[in-house]
């Protein structure tokens, strides 16, 4: 049990640390109609997985649990897009924190569509 409550918070306080990158990736990028509009993309998709999870520990259901799962993966794919657009144009930005974001972007995706095919196999 300890185990459990442990993996959780762990979850819960990278998805913070995450979204601190956001934060702060968001911050560097420059302040142009171009820099305003991906900023504002990328802190909505890239915080919500936060939220969400949060969400997704207080589920109904099985159901709402694998459906608030699914927006935390869908919003961390989104996420993964507006980075490489970041760095395909490239914007100048701290192109530090969003190598770290693409990583770490790729390892919660893992995670989550883990989550969801372990919730899905689960429930039947």
């Amino acid at each position: 049990m300890m185990m459990t409550e442990k993996r959780k918070y762990d979850l819960e306080e990278r998805l913070l640390e995450y979204s601190v990158i956001i934060i702060r990736l968001v911050d560097s990028l420059p302040k142009s109609m171009i820099g305003n509009i991906i900023s504002d993309q990328l802190l909505r998709s890239g915080t919500s997985p936060l939220s969400n999870h949060g969400e997704a520990q207080s589920a109904e259901s099985t159901n709402d649990f694998i459906h608030k799962l699914k927006i935390c993966l869908k919003e961390l794919r989104e996420t993964k897009r507006w980075t490489l657009l970041i760095k395909r144009v490239p914007l100048p930005c701290d192109i530090t924190l969003a190598d770290m974001l693409l990583n770490e972007t790729e390892e919660l995706i893992k995670i989550f569509a883990k989550s969801v095919d372990t919730a899905n196999k689960n429930r039947k």
